[in-house]
């Protein structure tokens, strides 16, 4: 079962190969959340403090009912935080308001403020921020750190000048949204690509060619999906608060054919992700 899959980071730590994502789930019901998940099995829980939500998934962890040490946890440093002062204060206050000794991973969120997302050059920023990370790693404050929404460019300013390379690079990945350069650039620097987002945020649900071709193996388009980016050997978060369809997206025991792959990535690529349109990172920008 996928759920007791991993992948092992470039440091040797392991991360389970499919994590539960939590955006938009309030705070109040995020224990419950997490208690559901862990209860079917999944050991690996994504959260930022962009989500507003880290109280209640540290609440979760804490009360789920499984040893720490079992499970993996992501947080994600503000994408506003460009300061290495900032960032230091940011990483303890991520620690303390979720009430955990250590978190396993923590992301820069963005290279950019949400504000000006693939604007403006924040370079010095991302290595102030960067630094934090690595010394809260090396304090043994994080086991790994990494970044998301990071572009080559982004990527080759942190590699300049660090002492500890980013593990994990998180991206909007999905059918019809395939980043193939940036994933195998990624890959070949042995940066673990996570895919957030894997069914655009029910988008392509409805897509008729993915609905014939998840018919094909007797599955749903959502595990479809799922089963897409992790044949791409990425690592997918997909984010619900409802226990049956944290239960389905697990179940991917099936493997979609070389053929099939490459129709999915050919797809053209979905130009309204609806009521999430206005997030920078689904707008186009």
């Amino acid at each position: 079962m996928v759920l007791q899959e991993k992948y092992s980071l470039s440091n040797g730590v392991e991360i389970p190969k499919l994590g539960l994502g939590t955006w938009f789930i309030e705070d109040s019901k995020a224990p419950q959340a997490v208690y559901e998940a862990v209860k079917i099995g999944y050991r690996h829980i994504d959260t930022a403090q962009a989500y507003e939500n880290e109280r209640g998934v540290g609440e979760g962890i804490r009360t789920c009912g499984v040893a720490r040490e079992q499970l993996f946890v992501t947080t994600k440093l503000a994408a506003e935080i460009k300061s290495y002062d900032a960032a230091v204060k940011a990483i303890d206050g991520s620690l303390k308001l979720m009430g955990l000794d250590y978190i396993d991973m923590m992301l820069i969120h963005s290279p950019q403020p949400w504000a000006d997302f693939r604007g403006g050059d924040y370079a010095e920023g991302n290595r102030q921020a960067w630094r934090a990370l690595e010394d809260a790693y090396k304090a043994g404050k994080l086991r790994a750190i990494g970044v998301s929404n990071f572009k080559e460019q982004d990527l080759e300013n942190i590699l300049s000048s660090c002492t500890v390379s980013p593990m994990v690079n998180q991206l909007l990945v999905h059918i019809s949204n395939t980043p193939k350069n940036l994933i195998s650039y990624c890959q070949s620097r042995k940066i673990l690509v996570e895919a957030y987002s894997p069914v655009a945020h029910g988008e392509i649900l409805n897509h008729p060619k993915i609905a014939e071709i998840a018919k094909k193996y007797q599955v749903t388009v959502a595990q479809l999906c799922i089963r897409y980016d992790l044949q791409l050997g990425t690592l997918p978060l997909p984010k619900t608060a409802n226990p049956a369809h944290m239960l389905e997206n697990a179940q991917l025991d099936f493997t979609i054919s070389d053929q099939d792959m490459e129709q999915l990535a050919a797809i053209e690529q979905i130009s309204d992700y609806g009521e999430f349109s206005f997030f920078p990172v689904f707008s186009g920008k």
